[in-house]
């Protein structure tokens, strides 16, 4: 059974920076990806960033290349997320998610943890 589990969200002024923790437990599969969502309120969810657990390839959306970074620590199963110059508009829940390799869907999600981000 997957659990992700994320943590450290919080408010923080225009310009800041957060990170983002994403802890896993029940990973049995061979290859598959780590990836973070987020949704504000009245939109539809949206990439973010995403890594293969190994060997640890990057993707991320254009609306955060630059400021943001995705990392893995192989030996405490976290994925992290790092934000910095964050933007009022990236304000939203942020998940924590995970895809198979051989599968083209996100099928495992965390509970989500809140950003907010004044102007």
């Amino acid at each position: 059974q997957v659990q992700l589990v994320e943590s450290g969200g919080g408010l923080v002024q225009a310009g800041g920076s957060l990170r983002l923790s994403c802890a896993a437990s029940g990973l049995t599969f061979s290859r598959y990806f780590m990836g973070w969502f987020r949704q504000a309120p009245g939109k539809e969810r949206e990439f973010v960033a995403s890594i293969s657990w190994n060997p640890g390839d990057t993707f991320y959306a254009a609306s955060v290349k630059g400021r943001f970074t995705i990392s893995r620590d192989y030996a405490k199963n976290t994925v992290y997320l790092q934000m910095s110059s964050l933007k009022p508009e990236d304000t939203a829940v942020y998940y924590c998610a995970v895809r198979q390799d051989v599968r083209p869907n996100y099928d495992y999600w965390g509970q989500g943890t809140q950003v907010t981000v004044s102007s």
